[in-house]
């Protein structure tokens, strides 16, 4: 009996991470022309500089099979409005001090480390270097700090979906971006509602919110210390299949925030390029990249307890 219920278990939870895997779509003539056609036409600012943008997407850890879909995202979205010069980048070289000072933002485009470390650039080095361990340390720490102070001194990082677990169990790093990825329940219907239906990062919603499928995130470390702008959040108990304890009605999946001289945006939407489809959610990373390079100018204050 116990056996059959071993089975009868472990085929449930089969069933429950196939029905996590949306049918990937191929990059084709059709879907690219879907998403040219509903890509917003113009920034809402404008600019006479063309932005320099690095979209970093090497993943040495779960390989979100979107990482190309929203490279050809942005250079629609860059292509079409003729704001930004996309460079699309896989090698740790491109975190070097004088490379990095070339752009306006660093994209992290699902950008995921393996585990247990979550240490993109530990990885990195591993694969492509002979150095020891303690040299590998050395040399991760230093990259990262690279990055970090890219940010401080006035860059711009847009975080998308997974990459929020580049460098997960640095408190350092979660402080910067934010919060740490910490786990999900299985991909479902999830409505995306705004915190601030004025603010000028969400106007792309129209005061709708945003339905589609999608991995619903949870966080910790620095995420608990609320020092972000959030954009958007979802309702816990709208979720289902949420099958550890939690405390809090609401988590936030979207935020801007200020780190030194610097602009962060993250969004935890979406795990799916079939959400890249909704002409919303093109204008949403539109307006976040905007912000993340420093010409839409917004209210990006923390707001420490947060508010709904």
């Amino acid at each position: 009996m116990q056996q059959c219920l071993t089975i009868l278990l472990s085929f449930i939870v089969c069933l429950n991470s196939f029905a996590q895997d949306f049918e990937p779509l191929k990059i084709d003539s059709t879907w690219l022309s879907t998403l040219q056609k509903n890509a917003p036409s113009k920034t809402r600012v404008s600019s006479e500089i063309k932005r320099k943008i690095l979209v970093f997407s090497k993943a040495t850890g779960f390989n979100h099979w979107t990482i190309p879909h929203n490279i050809e995202m942005l250079k629609i979205l860059a292509n079409k409005t003729k704001a930004f010069e996309i460079h699309v980048g896989y090698d740790i070289e491109n975190f070097d001090k004088k490379n990095l000072k070339k752009y306006d933002a660093v994209v992290l485009n699902n950008s995921n480390p393996s585990g247990p470390d979550r240490n993109l650039f530990a990885d990195l080095l591993r694969q492509n270097t002979n150095l020891s361990n303690e040299e590998i340390k050395i040399k991760a720490a230093s990259y990262e700090q690279n990055l970090m102070t890219y940010v401080a001194k006035g860059g711009g990082l847009m975080i998308m979906h997974g990459a929020i677990t580049m460098q997960n169990n640095s408190i350092a790093f979660s402080k910067m971006v934010g919060g740490s990825f910490d786990w999900h329940p299985k991909q479902q219907k999830i409505h995306l509602k705004e915190v601030d239906k004025n603010h000028p990062l969400v106007k792309a919603f129209k005061g709708q919110g945003l339905t589609h499928i999608d991995e619903p995130y949870f966080f910790k470390n620095a995420y608990y210390d609320y020092n972000f702008r959030p954009l958007l959040y979802i309702e816990v108990d709208k979720l289902i299949a949420v099958i550890r304890p939690v405390e809090d009605k609401i988590v936030y999946v979207s935020w801007i925030k200020k780190h030194g001289k610097g602009r962060v945006f993250y969004s935890a939407p979406s795990h799916n390029a079939q959400s890249l489809e909704q002409p919303e959610l093109l204008q949403f990373f539109l307006d976040g990249m905007q912000y993340a390079v420093g010409d839409l100018k917004c209210d990006d204050a923390a707001l420490t307890p947060p508010k709904l």
